[in-house]
């Protein structure tokens, strides 16, 4: 199987250090091309990824996901990437469904491809999570508009053109909203597609609270006041 150079795949990551190698290692198993950016991690995790055959950008102080992924968009786009996997550090998402997603990409069947838990889930949805998960969606216009049913999976494929005039302003999780108001408002084509999560007990215990939850649709009431 030929190797896929012309993707780059950016992954956030903040105090993984336990997993990262093994998530990096996964990865290129499919893409050669990955670039960690480490977000002021208080652990080991940039000594992990300095291991690995990615390659390494550092934030000296931690800015939040939105901004890790802004980092490593620019790193990637400035060594000729075409397409850009946007992909998870705690090894929950499948490395399999990021390269069914990019090849939609690459033979040009969608500009972006947006993975979702919920078109057909294989691995059971933590309840809490769920609760976020769907609310986040039924209340943002731009989720409906698009009739995402996953607004906040952080599995994503878009096409250089698309990353090129996309621009992440909000640092933290609210983000993902963030990209898909963006979307909702562009002539690109979008399709969203069924993709596994692997619920570790290591991602379990990173997961995203109710509270966080709230938190992004604040972030994102007040952007759009």
């Amino acid at each position: 199987m030929a190797a896929d150079t012309g993707t780059w795949v950016v992954v956030p990551v903040y105090n993984e250090e336990t997993v990262i190698a093994e998530v990096v290692d996964g990865i290129r198993t499919r893409f050669p091309n990955v670039v960690c950016v480490d977000d002021g991690s208080r652990d080991a995790s940039a000594e992990r990824i300095a291991g690995t055959a990615a390659h390494l950008v550092k934030h000296p102080i931690n800015l939040g996901q939105g901004a890790s992924l802004q980092t490593g968009i620019d790193y990637a786009l400035r060594r000729g990437a075409e397409r850009i996997v946007t992909f998870d550090a705690d090894g929950q998402h499948d490395i399999d469904d990021a390269h069914r997603m990019a090849e939609l990409v690459r033979t040009g069947q969608a500009d972006v491809v947006l993975g979702s838990r919920f078109l057909e889930s294989t691995e059971p949805i933590p309840l809490l999570k769920r609760i976020v998960l769907r609310a986040v969606a039924a209340l943002s216009p731009s989720s409906r508009k698009l009739k995402l049913t996953d607004a906040h999976n952080g599995l994503r494929v878009l096409s250089r053109p698309v990353v090129e005039e996309l621009r992440i302003s909000m640092n933290g999780m609210a983000h993902a909203s963030e990209i898909v108001a963006a979307l909702a408002g562009s002539p690109w084509r979008i399709r969203e597609v069924p993709v596994t999560i692997h619920y570790t007990e290591y991602s379990r215990s990173k997961g995203q609270s109710l509270f966080n939850g709230v938190n992004i649709l604040f972030d994102l009431s007040v952007r759009q006041r």
